[in-house]
Protein backbone atom coordinates (compact mmCIF):
# COMPACT_ATOMS: atom_id res chain seq x y z
CA UNK A 1 0.00 0.00 0.00
CA UNK A 2 1.24 3.66 -0.78
CA UNK A 3 -0.02 6.98 0.66
CA UNK A 4 -3.24 8.67 -1.15
CA UNK A 5 -3.52 11.85 -2.61
CA UNK A 6 -6.47 14.47 -3.25
CA UNK A 7 -7.82 17.77 -2.35
CA UNK A 8 -10.08 19.44 -0.18
CA UNK A 9 -13.31 20.65 -1.63
CA UNK A 10 -13.12 21.95 -5.72
CA UNK A 11 -9.85 23.76 -7.10
CA UNK A 12 -11.09 26.81 -9.10
CA UNK A 13 -9.74 25.14 -11.87
CA UNK A 14 -12.93 22.74 -11.56
CA UNK A 15 -15.35 25.24 -10.52
CA UNK A 16 -14.35 26.88 -14.14
CA UNK A 17 -15.78 24.23 -16.12
CA UNK A 18 -18.28 22.27 -13.73
CA UNK A 19 -21.38 23.62 -11.75
CA UNK A 20 -21.80 20.28 -9.91
CA UNK A 21 -19.35 18.18 -7.16
CA UNK A 22 -20.94 15.35 -8.89
CA UNK A 23 -18.41 15.50 -11.77
CA UNK A 24 -15.89 15.46 -8.87
CA UNK A 25 -14.79 12.25 -8.31
CA UNK A 26 -13.95 11.71 -11.85
CA UNK A 27 -12.27 14.83 -12.92
CA UNK A 28 -9.79 13.78 -9.85
CA UNK A 29 -8.93 10.45 -10.85
CA UNK A 30 -8.47 11.97 -14.29
CA UNK A 31 -5.65 14.29 -12.72
CA UNK A 32 -4.11 11.12 -10.81
CA UNK A 33 -5.32 11.27 -7.67
CA UNK A 34 -6.93 9.08 -5.27
CA UNK A 35 -9.36 10.32 -2.88
CA UNK A 36 -11.69 13.34 -2.25
CA UNK A 37 -12.69 15.39 0.95
CA UNK A 38 -16.46 16.58 0.41
CA UNK A 39 -16.27 19.84 2.61
CA UNK A 40 -18.94 20.67 4.98
CA UNK A 41 -17.32 22.97 7.11
CA UNK A 42 -19.99 26.00 7.05
CA UNK A 43 -22.64 22.99 8.03
CA UNK A 44 -24.37 20.14 6.38
CA UNK A 45 -26.51 21.30 3.18
CA UNK A 46 -26.08 18.27 0.41
CA UNK A 47 -29.13 16.80 0.49
CA UNK A 48 -29.60 12.76 0.02
CA UNK A 49 -29.80 12.14 -3.46
CA UNK A 50 -27.11 14.43 -4.20
CA UNK A 51 -24.33 12.87 -1.43
CA UNK A 52 -25.43 9.08 -2.97
CA UNK A 53 -24.78 10.02 -6.46
CA UNK A 54 -21.21 11.76 -5.39
CA UNK A 55 -20.72 8.36 -4.03
CA UNK A 56 -21.51 6.54 -6.56
CA UNK A 57 -19.32 8.24 -8.87
CA UNK A 58 -16.58 8.20 -6.57
CA UNK A 59 -16.84 4.82 -6.63
CA UNK A 60 -17.05 4.31 -10.31
CA UNK A 61 -13.73 6.30 -10.89
CA UNK A 62 -11.98 4.78 -7.83
CA UNK A 63 -11.78 7.86 -5.49
CA UNK A 64 -11.82 7.49 -1.65
CA UNK A 65 -13.98 9.90 0.18
CA UNK A 66 -13.82 11.74 2.99
CA UNK A 67 -16.07 14.07 5.03
CA UNK A 68 -14.93 17.35 6.50
CA UNK A 69 -17.92 18.17 9.67
CA UNK A 70 -18.84 21.88 10.29
CA UNK A 71 -16.13 24.13 11.33
CA UNK A 72 -18.08 25.08 14.60
CA UNK A 73 -17.53 21.67 16.25
CA UNK A 74 -16.17 22.85 19.84
CA UNK A 75 -15.59 19.63 21.72
CA UNK A 76 -14.03 21.75 24.66
CA UNK A 77 -17.22 23.49 25.34
CA UNK A 78 -18.54 22.10 28.86
CA UNK A 79 -22.35 23.46 28.41
CA UNK A 80 -25.08 20.86 27.70
CA UNK A 81 -26.74 22.98 25.26
CA UNK A 82 -23.14 23.38 23.21
CA UNK A 83 -22.19 19.67 23.42
CA UNK A 84 -26.22 18.78 21.88
CA UNK A 85 -25.16 21.02 18.95
CA UNK A 86 -21.73 19.25 18.53
CA UNK A 87 -23.35 16.03 18.40
CA UNK A 88 -25.56 17.00 16.41
CA UNK A 89 -23.38 18.84 13.47
CA UNK A 90 -21.28 15.60 14.06
CA UNK A 91 -23.69 13.12 13.49
CA UNK A 92 -25.42 15.19 10.60
CA UNK A 93 -21.90 14.94 9.14
CA UNK A 94 -22.00 10.78 9.75
CA UNK A 95 -25.19 10.70 7.61
CA UNK A 96 -23.95 12.33 4.89
CA UNK A 97 -20.68 10.61 4.91
CA UNK A 98 -22.69 7.63 5.16
CA UNK A 99 -24.62 8.00 2.05
CA UNK A 100 -21.33 9.05 0.48
CA UNK A 101 -19.95 5.83 1.40
CA UNK A 102 -16.99 8.15 2.95
CA UNK A 103 -15.28 6.12 5.54
CA UNK A 104 -13.77 9.27 7.64
CA UNK A 105 -15.28 12.80 9.15
CA UNK A 106 -12.58 15.22 10.22
CA UNK A 107 -13.40 17.24 13.29
CA UNK A 108 -12.04 20.45 15.00
CA UNK A 109 -11.19 19.96 18.56
CA UNK A 110 -12.63 22.94 20.12
CA UNK A 111 -11.19 26.39 21.39
CA UNK A 112 -9.82 27.05 25.34
CA UNK A 113 -12.77 29.65 25.67
CA UNK A 114 -10.05 31.28 28.22
CA UNK A 115 -9.27 27.55 30.35
CA UNK A 116 -6.25 25.65 30.78
CA UNK A 117 -5.00 23.36 27.84
CA UNK A 118 -5.37 20.61 30.43
CA UNK A 119 -9.13 21.41 31.64
CA UNK A 120 -10.10 22.30 27.99
CA UNK A 121 -8.60 18.42 27.30
CA UNK A 122 -10.32 16.96 29.71
CA UNK A 123 -13.61 18.89 28.53
CA UNK A 124 -12.94 17.56 25.12
CA UNK A 125 -12.42 14.48 26.17
CA UNK A 126 -15.14 14.00 27.77
CA UNK A 127 -17.42 15.63 25.06
CA UNK A 128 -16.01 13.02 22.80
CA UNK A 129 -16.72 9.73 24.62
CA UNK A 130 -20.33 10.78 24.11
CA UNK A 131 -19.79 11.81 20.12
CA UNK A 132 -18.98 8.52 19.73
CA UNK A 133 -21.74 7.16 21.84
CA UNK A 134 -24.07 8.98 19.79
CA UNK A 135 -22.76 7.77 16.56
CA UNK A 136 -22.56 4.17 17.83
CA UNK A 137 -26.40 4.67 18.79
CA UNK A 138 -27.08 6.13 15.24
CA UNK A 139 -25.22 3.36 12.96
CA UNK A 140 -22.36 5.22 12.18
CA UNK A 141 -20.05 3.02 14.12
CA UNK A 142 -18.10 2.27 10.99
CA UNK A 143 -17.08 5.66 10.07
CA UNK A 144 -14.07 7.05 11.79
CA UNK A 145 -14.02 10.25 13.44
CA UNK A 146 -10.43 12.07 13.08
CA UNK A 147 -10.19 14.84 15.75
CA UNK A 148 -8.07 17.20 14.00
CA UNK A 149 -4.68 19.36 14.80
CA UNK A 150 -5.67 23.05 15.17
CA UNK A 151 -3.42 26.07 13.49
CA UNK A 152 -4.85 28.81 16.04
CA UNK A 153 -2.41 29.71 19.47
CA UNK A 154 -5.71 29.84 21.20
CA UNK A 155 -7.28 26.78 19.98
CA UNK A 156 -6.84 23.17 21.53
CA UNK A 157 -4.99 20.67 19.29
CA UNK A 158 -1.50 20.49 19.00
CA UNK A 159 -0.17 17.02 18.17
CA UNK A 160 -0.42 15.61 21.71
CA UNK A 161 -4.03 16.76 22.29
CA UNK A 162 -5.08 15.16 19.62
CA UNK A 163 -3.19 12.08 19.78
CA UNK A 164 -4.52 11.91 23.37
CA UNK A 165 -7.86 11.96 22.84
CA UNK A 166 -7.50 9.39 20.06
CA UNK A 167 -6.55 7.01 22.73
CA UNK A 168 -9.91 7.42 24.18
CA UNK A 169 -11.24 4.43 21.33
CA UNK A 170 -8.97 3.02 19.05
CA UNK A 171 -11.62 3.60 15.83
CA UNK A 172 -10.20 7.76 15.95
CA UNK A 173 -8.29 8.43 13.57
CA UNK A 174 -5.90 11.46 13.89
CA UNK A 175 -6.34 14.15 10.98
CA UNK A 176 -2.45 15.74 11.34
CA UNK A 177 -2.34 18.90 9.63
CA UNK A 178 0.98 19.85 9.26
CA UNK A 179 0.56 23.50 7.78
CA UNK A 180 -1.62 24.16 11.38
CA UNK A 181 1.20 22.84 13.26
CA UNK A 182 4.03 24.73 11.20
CA UNK A 183 1.58 27.83 11.99
CA UNK A 184 1.09 27.14 15.87
CA UNK A 185 4.59 26.44 15.83
CA UNK A 186 5.58 29.82 14.56
CA UNK A 187 7.64 28.15 11.63
CA UNK A 188 9.41 25.86 14.06
CA UNK A 189 7.65 22.33 13.20
CA UNK A 190 9.38 21.88 9.75
CA UNK A 191 12.10 19.95 7.84
CA UNK A 192 13.21 16.22 8.42
CA UNK A 193 14.09 15.85 11.37
CA UNK A 194 10.84 17.59 13.09
CA UNK A 195 8.81 15.58 10.76
CA UNK A 196 10.51 12.65 11.57
CA UNK A 197 9.86 13.82 15.69
CA UNK A 198 6.20 14.09 15.05
CA UNK A 199 5.78 10.88 13.50
CA UNK A 200 7.72 8.87 16.01
CA UNK A 201 5.23 10.22 18.62
CA UNK A 202 2.30 9.17 16.60
CA UNK A 203 3.84 5.92 16.28
CA UNK A 204 4.51 5.71 20.39
CA UNK A 205 0.99 6.35 21.22
CA UNK A 206 -0.87 4.78 18.76
CA UNK A 207 1.25 1.99 18.06
CA UNK A 208 2.56 1.38 14.03
CA UNK A 209 -0.96 -0.04 12.53
CA UNK A 210 -2.94 3.17 13.52
CA UNK A 211 0.28 5.02 12.78
CA UNK A 212 0.91 4.13 9.12
CA UNK A 213 -2.67 5.56 8.13
CA UNK A 214 -3.51 8.63 10.06
CA UNK A 215 -5.35 10.78 7.96
CA UNK A 216 -3.95 14.31 7.18
CA UNK A 217 -3.72 18.25 5.85
CA UNK A 218 -1.39 19.77 3.63
CA UNK A 219 -1.03 23.27 3.02
CA UNK A 220 1.49 26.33 2.82
CA UNK A 221 0.41 28.48 5.86
CA UNK A 222 0.98 32.03 6.73
CA UNK A 223 1.06 32.61 10.00
CA UNK A 224 1.37 35.64 12.64
CA UNK A 225 3.60 35.63 16.17
CA UNK A 226 0.33 36.63 18.16
CA UNK A 227 -2.16 33.97 16.75
CA UNK A 228 -0.69 31.24 14.78
CA UNK A 229 -2.14 30.69 11.52
CA UNK A 230 -3.78 33.33 9.30
CA UNK A 231 -4.58 31.63 5.94
CA UNK A 232 -4.02 29.31 3.76
CA UNK A 233 -1.71 29.80 0.96
CA UNK A 234 -0.82 27.87 -2.74
CA UNK A 235 2.65 25.54 -3.54
CA UNK A 236 2.70 28.76 -6.18
CA UNK A 237 2.45 31.78 -3.93
CA UNK A 238 5.97 33.34 -3.32
CA UNK A 239 6.76 34.55 0.49
CA UNK A 240 8.66 31.64 2.01
CA UNK A 241 5.18 30.27 3.49
CA UNK A 242 6.32 26.33 4.98
CA UNK A 243 5.76 23.90 5.49
CA UNK A 244 8.19 21.80 3.20
CA UNK A 245 6.21 19.22 1.49
CA UNK A 246 9.50 17.10 0.26
CA UNK A 247 11.33 16.24 3.64
CA UNK A 248 7.60 14.57 4.77
CA UNK A 249 7.06 12.76 1.51
CA UNK A 250 10.65 11.20 1.96
CA UNK A 251 9.81 10.33 6.09
CA UNK A 252 6.49 8.76 4.87
CA UNK A 253 8.30 6.75 1.99
CA UNK A 254 10.85 5.77 4.00
CA UNK A 255 8.79 4.54 6.69
CA UNK A 256 6.09 2.60 4.30
CA UNK A 257 3.13 4.08 6.18
CA UNK A 258 0.03 4.35 3.85
CA UNK A 259 -1.44 8.04 5.12
CA UNK A 260 -4.20 9.87 3.47
CA UNK A 261 -3.05 13.34 2.38
CA UNK A 262 -5.73 16.03 1.42
CA UNK A 263 -4.48 18.88 0.17
CA UNK A 264 -6.01 22.14 1.34
CA UNK A 265 -3.91 25.30 -1.24
CA UNK A 266 -6.40 27.71 -1.29
CA UNK A 267 -8.32 27.53 -4.83
CA UNK A 268 -5.01 25.11 -6.33
CA UNK A 269 -5.64 22.09 -3.72
CA UNK A 270 -6.29 19.44 -7.01
CA UNK A 271 -3.03 20.63 -8.71
CA UNK A 272 -0.82 20.78 -5.95
CA UNK A 273 -1.74 17.75 -4.14
CA UNK A 274 -1.17 16.31 -7.60
CA UNK A 275 2.37 17.71 -7.31
CA UNK A 276 2.95 16.50 -3.31
CA UNK A 277 2.20 12.74 -5.20
CA UNK A 278 4.58 13.14 -7.74
CA UNK A 279 7.30 14.15 -5.11
CA UNK A 280 6.34 11.27 -2.97
CA UNK A 281 6.56 9.26 -5.67
CA UNK A 282 9.86 10.06 -6.34
CA UNK A 283 10.98 9.30 -2.84
CA UNK A 284 9.52 5.79 -2.94
CA UNK A 285 12.18 3.01 -2.91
Amino acid sequence: MSAKFGPAGNSESFSKIHKSSLAAPQWIADLGLDCYEYQCGKGVHVGEPTARKIGENARAAGIVMSLHAPYFVNLANPDRSSLEKTIGYITGACLVADWMGAGRVVIHSGALMGRSRSEALKIAGKSLVAVVAACDEQGFSHIALCPETMGKLGQLGDLDEVLELCTLDERLVPCIDFGHLYARSLGMDDGGEAFCRMLDRVEEVLGPERAGTFHSHFSHIEFTPGGGEKCHRTFADNGGYGPDWAPLAVEIARRGWSPTFICESAGTQAEDALAMKKIYRECLP
